[in-house]
């Protein structure tokens, strides 16, 4: 019957000193500061690239030369539109997150 209460005030000694080390562990971990500096992100370099020239004609020019600049002209805007609409909705974007990290 000793042995027995031996074992368990032995079993229950090691149990505290088992959890008293896990939660001091666990303690000094929590209490260590590490210095964090938020960088604003870099932009995409897609976003990067500047719009092209639009096409223009010179001498003389059939109305079929005509139709087919403004179509490449219009293509071309409206992928520019398109880069520029991305950029402001990425760096809106961006600039809030930022923001709330601070």
């Amino acid at each position: 019957m000793k042995n027995i209460e031996k074992q368990q005030k032995l079993s229950t000694i090691l149990f505290v000193v088992i959890t008293a080390i896990f939660f001091i562990a666990m303690f000094t971990g929590c209490s260590t500061t590490v210095p964090v500096t938020a960088k604003f992100p870099s932009t995409p370099d897609r976003l990067l690239v500047k719009c092209p020239q639009l096409e223009k004609l010179e001498g003389e020019v059939k109305l079929s030369d005509i139709s087919k600049a403004i179509t490449m002209n219009y293509t071309t805007y409206y992928e520019c539109a398109v880069k520029n609409d991305s950029w402001i909705e990425w760096y809106n974007i961006q600039k809030k997150i930022f923001e709330e990290i601070k």
